[in-house]
């Protein structure tokens, strides 16, 4: 894989969190074997040996000798554990300069290390709910979809990060239509999974149970999903959310696409919680990142695990491969 795929480029994320600190035990684990560069201040990077690198080209070899690092210029000092205001700018610049990279053909794939958005508001003003709605602002994309993935599981939720109470009103049939579309098409793109299984939660307990506990199975869920089996979708449900993720369960299907936020990140968390990676279907180039936050609370402790960090990497190249990027 190494001779023949363009490195992967990681944004450098947060700074004062634990990004730049997992950048460097992910080179460490997989040294040359997966070619990655961090895009960000090389003085940011303080757990060993870096290289810094004037182009994604010299990436592997520079692999060799430390963590290869694109200089990107940030303001201000690094405090660990502190977000400084004046990086807010730089940090949302390293995300631009990545899709950038990929989408030139410079870089194979974009993997980025956690933000922190209150920061980057307060600091500049970011206009973006987080890192996947600004993914697709610069992609030009109108609707993105978020899975999280692992060995174990993969899970859609039809909707994010919306008060419980919302979720009713936000689960619409064009968005139930769009995701599960999205999902599909990225399953044989980007997973090489030619004819996808996906399994759809019913959003009550028990499915609704026939209407005894909610319609929205009768109403929206299941028209939906009859309209997509007869455009040739194989899609299972809708489905009791309780007993769709045993591990018998799981292996009759190749992703999962639940109603809102819980239903589908509590499953996966619950079973590979230190490897689920964060990918964005529907994107024009690939994109993943580690299933957490900056942990600023450890930050510049050198204890951070860097397990979701390697396998967002690996993913990336992956699905780059299920490309042919």
């Amino acid at each position: 894989m190494a001779a023949t795929l363009r490195p992967i480029a990681v944004s450098c994320g947060e700074p004062a969190g634990i990004g730049p600190e997992l950048a460097h035990k992910a080179w460490a684990a997989l040294g040359t074997d997966l070619p990655f560069f961090l895009i960000g201040d090389p003085a940011h990077v303080t757990a060993g040996p870096i290289v810094k690198i004037n182009d994604p080209t010299q990436a592997a070899e520079a692999a060799q000798d430390g963590l290869p690092v694109l200089p990107h210029a940030f303001d201000g000092p690094l405090t660990p554990g502190t977000p400084n205001p004046s990086h807010a700018a730089a940090v949302i610049s390293a995300i631009a300069r990545g899709v950038d990279l990929v989408q030139s053909g410079a870089a194979s794939a974009l993997c980025t290390a956690p933000i922190h958005k209150k920061a980057l508001q307060d600091g500049a003003g970011f206009a973006h709910p987080g890192h996947t709605e600004y993914l697709a602002h610069l992609a030009g994309i109108a609707r993105v979809v978020m899975m999280l993935a692992s060995d174990q599981l993969r899970v859609v939720p039809a909707t994010i990060h919306i008060p419980l109470s919302d979720v009713p009103a936000a689960l619409t049939r064009e968005l139930l239509t769009e995701t599960l579309r999205i999902t599909h098409a990225g399953l044989i793109r980007d997973f090489g999974i030619p004819t996808p299984r996906i399994a759809v939660a019913g959003l009550n307990p028990h499915a609704g149970e026939g209407g005894k506990m909610g319609s929205e199975e009768i109403t929206l869920i299941t028209p939906v999903l009859e309209a997509l089996r007869a455009e040739g979708l194989d899609l299972r449900g809708p489905l009791s959310a309780d007993t769709m993720f045993h591990a018998a369960a799981r292996a009759g299907y190749d992703a999962a696409v639940a109603m809102y936020h819980d239903q589908a990140l509590i499953p996966i968390k619950t079973l590979d919680f230190d490897r689920g990676v964060n990918v964005t279907l529907g994107l024009p180039f690939i994109r993943t990142s580690p299933d957490h936050g900056t942990a600023l609370d450890i930050a510049g402790q050198g204890i951070a695990n860097p397990s979701s960090m390697i396998e967002a990497l690996k993913m990336a190249a992956r699905m780059a491969a299920a490309r042919g990027a």
